[in-house]
């Protein structure tokens, strides 16, 4: 056999190229965008309509439906997105993804573009070595479109020549002729390369690329698309194993969207793909359907004659027969990237009208363990349209008293872990405190940007003084969970070092939790309070007083005991670590309850 293991890698080098393309392309684009993105997807779902518009425009953008949809699913994992929102975006997506077969199409089999490739890489390196990270950014994008060709046009020139190779083509041709049973293998190769490729764009191109080739008829080539698009979910399910129960009811829901989408096509199959031959034969270059009897007319020398680039005809005949290749290969094309579009389009249109019972689905088939774990999401305030200013901050306030209350559970997983031996259980806590504290930063800047929003508008001098002092709130909230945080860390490098504390030590660092803990309940109850008097403070001084006190006999009885042997010098660093963080917490709570009552900033 002619094909040798080098042909194999160059064409998986090839492909490679084609990957790494639109990795750099759609990494580039993100960097440009930067926190954009997240503003687009949390302004642009306030409903389904434009949820869907959003991951079409996203999607059609970076290039990546994966990316999307793992980007949807971070996003629900940090409650930015609710799950209605999170299912109109991947719908969306769904539908962005068609644009790469469509530049194929319209592009790597018209226009030669990898000749434009390399001068586009040389527009691209000063623009790589610039000093500014947007410049930076911008070449990364235009180099990886440069590579994407490129690699495209490698995959086409490295696929095998068929004619060559008659195993091969015997082998495929003993797989076409089963009927539907030819549908059901290709559209499971289709899935299977997608989930290997991790790119259903990729897999697009390769399916082009094979059926222009004449390997496969339009039928199982349309078969192994709708394979591409149970594939391509299975990046956003891998991206969820560890994310949060809403974040795996996203995942799960683009598996049942697609899965879904292509049980009805598989009903209707036929008659589909026929309509959209019928409509590339009437309107576009020709028949899809016609492209393998074409080649089955044509010898091997013939089809190496007007196939091989490079090479300039003269033979009338033979130029007619290469026009007649090529109208056929865009007519295949074209059909492939419609029925992808058609497909993914009339999907959305059908399924739109389902998202509250998809959520309600996906919410019966991944239940809650055991009711411990939450969900993470904004309760009172969206980024959508803003409501009346006074209303507006009545919401930015209930959700700071949430974002406080969220900080006591910190406080309270970290008094757990404090005595935890179990390790399992430990990591478990821990991974927890650090998630709470990823969320917690989330939503520092959620809550500033809407208050920020808010400020815009008209505002009286009392509402403009009141969010400032919301703002300085905020910030000192989020820096009662990086305290937690830190106090976790503390006691995982005691457990590390294998520290014990002594009994007295114990018993020091509870009392000071408790009483930051009753300061924290303090500071939540004024949160809480629909009106504050200024005598409220009264109690969160005398507690931020004890703390203080507290804090300083310690840092006295700590010299004495390390003095007189009672424990290591680095046990009392790891004691005393955990004694100053617990003193920052009261300082920080302190500062929330001043801001909000003495409205000191």
């Amino acid at each position: 056999m002619d094909y040798s293991f080098f042909d194999f890698l160059t064409l998986i080098g090839s492909l490679g190229l084609f990957l790494y393309g639109m990795k750099i392309m759609s990494e580039g684009l993100q960097k440009v965008a930067g926190d954009k993105l997240r503003s687009i997807l949390s302004v642009m779902t306030t409903n389904r309509f434009t949820g869907v518009l959003t991951g079409i425009l996203i999607t059609a953008l970076i290039q990546s439906s994966s990316a999307t949809t793992v980007m949807v699913v971070s996003f629900v994992n940090a409650g930015l997105l609710s799950l209605a929102q999170s299912i109109s975006v991947i719908m969306g997506a769904n539908v962005g993804t068609t644009v790469t077969a469509w530049i194929i199409s319209l592009f790597g089999f018209k226009v030669n573009i990898s000749v434009f490739s390399l001068p586009l890489i040389g527009i691209c390196i000063p623009l790589i070595f610039s000093n500014k990270s947007r410049r930076k950014s911008w070449g990364e994008f235009l180099m990886g479109f440069a590579f994407l060709f490129m690699g495209l046009d490698f995959l086409k020139s490295s696929v095998p020549d068929l004619q060559s190779n008659p195993e091969i083509l015997s082998a495929l041709q003993g797989y076409t002729s089963m009927g539907y049973l030819s549908i059901l293998l290709f559209l499971f190769i289709g899935t299977v390369l997608t989930i290997i490729v991790q790119s259903s764009s990729a897999t697009v191109a390769i399916t082009l690329i094979m059926c222009t080739k004449g390997w496969i008829p339009f039928e199982m080539a349309a078969a192994m698309v709708l394979g591409e698009n149970i594939g391509t979910t299975i990046t956003a399910n891998i991206a969820a194993i560890s994310a949060n129960i809403s974040a795996r009811r996203a995942a799960i829901a683009h598996l049942m969207f697609n899965v879904f989408g292509v049980i009805w096509v598989l009903i209707l199959f036929y008659p589909f793909t026929k309509m959209i031959a019928w409509i590339v034969t009437n309107y576009g270059p020709g028949n899809p359907y016609d492209m393998m009897s074409f080649l089955d007319t044509l010898d091997s020398n013939t089809i190496t004659e007007i196939t091989t680039p490079g090479i300039t005809l003269t033979d009338p005949h033979l130029i007619e027969l290469q026009k007649q290749l090529l109208a056929l290969q865009v007519s295949v094309s074209y059909g492939l990237s419609l029925f992808h579009t058609v497909f993914n389009i009339t999907n959305v249109c059908i399924m739109i009208w389902f998202v509250k019972l998809y959520v309600k689905v996906c919410s019966a088939i991944i239940k809650p363990k055991s009711g411990d774990e939450e969900e993470f999401q904004l309760r009172y305030i969206s980024a959508g349209m803003l409501s009346t200013s006074e209303l507006s901050l009545m919401q930015a306030k209930k959700e700071i008293a949430v974002y406080g209350d969220r900080t006591l559970r910190m406080l309270h997983m970290v008094k757990d872990l404090f005595y935890e031996k179990n390790e399992d259980t430990f990591l478990k806590t821990y991974s927890r405190i650090e998630k709470y504290e990823n969320i917690s930063d989330r939503m520092e800047i959620e809550i500033a940007n809407y208050l920020s929003f808010v400020s815009e508008g008209r505002l009286s001098s009392e509402s403009k003084d009141e969010i400032r002092t919301m703002l300085r709130a905020v910030t000192e909230i989020e820096s009662i969970a990086d305290s937690c945080n830190n106090l976790a860390r503390s006691i995982k490098r005691r457990n590390e070092f294998k520290a014990d504390f002594t009994e007295e030590q114990n018993h020091n660092i509870d009392k000071l939790l408790e009483l930051v803990e009753s300061a924290l309940v303090r500071m939540n109850d004024i949160l809480h309070k629909q009106e504050v008097v200024p005598e409220d403070i009264n109690q969160s001084y005398n507690i931020e007083n004890e703390i203080n006190n507290y804090r300083n006999q310690l840092k006295v009885h700590n010299i004495e005991d390390i003095n007189s042997k009672k424990y290591d010098y680095q046990v009392g660093v790891y004691y005393m670590d955990m004694v100053a963080e617990c003193e920052k917490l009261g300082d920080y709570i302190l500062n929330v309850v001043q801001a909000i009552i003495e409205k000191k900033i």
